[in-house]
């Protein structure tokens, strides 16, 4: 929704609102103003060899809406996977690369094609057996692939996320970092360098190391680093918590509240004087038990916590809300409009969650959108709601097969 900056300001005198950098909230909608990114990374074409099931493909994308229907089982995830492989060096699953490539295969190669302000970007991945994998930006290796996160922004709505619930507090760690590390390379090199220290530090936990000097390097780097993650950590859940309950509310149509609270050991005090008194006791446990890496997100519904109050489906409506969220929250504050991938979004949801979500996802806020489903009745009732571009393919056996109208 589009508005000059006269009906910008009525919208804000006229209505109780939340007001959140270039988003403004309403108990009703949620309007998108300056927060609409005018550019976008668009995904062209992509090239598939080897990857799990599907084998070879070629397929050229509408640069709006993307259909993807199957049966379970056909290679349906696994293209979705693969674009988001293209985003973040990994699979969303987490996979290892020697399970990527497709059986009794030697390689796998993915390749990009995007366009960015009528810019043509490509991407080019090639992972082999036993080797380090290749990761090319227009041709030119990557000195490191942190290098690369953040360059094509994306979100994923998977079966998948559930984990984020019923998994543990790394599961909910990686969420947060993912976010941050997508539009802030300060926090994505602190969390590189903070894991590195904790690594040595371990190792030297294992070996019953008595080198003091060592461990004090490694206790304030930890701390220096660590410092770092937990604020903006913390800035994140506060300002990202309004975003999560005004889509979760808006899915479900209910007086539900959801909500996010971060835990962390630095709230009561410095790191590297946590490490320091810890340090005889982590010799004998073998590992480092004080810092951000304990961290926790509890995701609660109406004050309890989801993991055991919640349904079914109010845990796929809060997953998606918070997915959906996470696309507001890199869409206002990223350079570009992240894509967004949407994997088997409305098994366990009623037709009232369905039918609010479809309108959400139809919005002009949301630019390239790659989507899954068994059959077409959900899809089709977005496209009509969408109108405009958009292309409908058949995945069987890992083949992948433009479909008519």
């Amino acid at each position: 929704m589009h508005l000059s900056q006269h009906a910008r300001w009525q919208a804000i005198q006229s209505a109780k609102v939340v007001f959140f950098g270039e988003i403004i909230y309403t108990s009703e909608y949620i309007f998108y103003f300056c927060a609409i990114n005018t550019s976008e990374m668009i995904l062209n074409r992509l090239s598939i060899l080897n990857y799990k099931n599907i084998l070879q493909a070629e397929v050229a994308f509408s640069p709006k809406m993307n259909c993807f229907f199957g049966n379970n089982g056909m290679g349906k995830t696994n293209l979705l996977d693969a674009i988001y492989y293209l985003s973040f060096a990994k699979s969303h699953i987490h996979t290892q690369d020697s399970q990527i490539i497709h059986n009794e295969q030697d390689m796998c190669v993915l390749q990009g094609q995007y366009d960015y302000e009528g810019r043509q970007e490509e991407i080019f991945c090639a992972i082999r057996r036993k080797q380090r994998k290749q990761f090319k930006h227009n041709k030119k290796e990557y000195d490191k692939l942190s290098e690369h996160i953040g360059l094509l922004p994306l979100v994923m709505v998977s079966p998948a996320d559930v984990d984020l619930i019923r998994g543990g507090s790394e599961e909910r760690r990686r969420f947060l970092d993912l976010i941050i590390s997508q539009q802030d390379k300060s926090y994505l090199h602190a969390l590189i360098q903070y894991n590195k220290a904790l690594m040595q530090r371990n190792s030297l936990l294992k070996e019953q190391s008595p080198d003091t000097s060592l461990y004090e390097v490694l206790e304030m780097q930890l701390g220096m680093y660590g410092q770092i993650i937990y604020e903006i950590r913390q800035q994140l859940v506060e300002d990202f918590t309004p975003i999560f309950n005004t889509y979760y509310q808006r899915i479900c149509e209910a007086s539900e509240n959801v909500g996010l609270k971060y835990i962390s050991q630095l709230e009561s005090g410095e790191l590297t004087e946590k490490l320091a008194l810890n340090r005889e006791r982590d010799r004998i446990l073998g590992y480092t038990s004080v810092g951000i890496h304990k961290d926790e997100l509890e995701m609660t519904l109406n004050g309890y916590l989801i993991r055991r109050v919640g349904s079914q489906g109010q845990n796929k409506s809060y997953l998606i809300a918070l997915k959906l969220a996470q696309f507001a929250f890199l869409n206002q504050r990223g350079k570009t409009t992240p894509i967004l991938l949407l994997d088997d979004l409305f098994d366990k949801l009623d037709a009232i969650r369905v039918e609010q979500i479809v309108k959400l996802v139809s919005g002009e806020e949301f630019g390239q959108i790659f989507i899954t489903d068994t059959n077409r009745k959900y899809l089709d009732a977005i496209l009509n709601a969408m109108g405009g571009d958009h292309a409908l393919f058949k995945v069987e056996q890992g083949v992948v097969t433009p479909m008519e109208e």
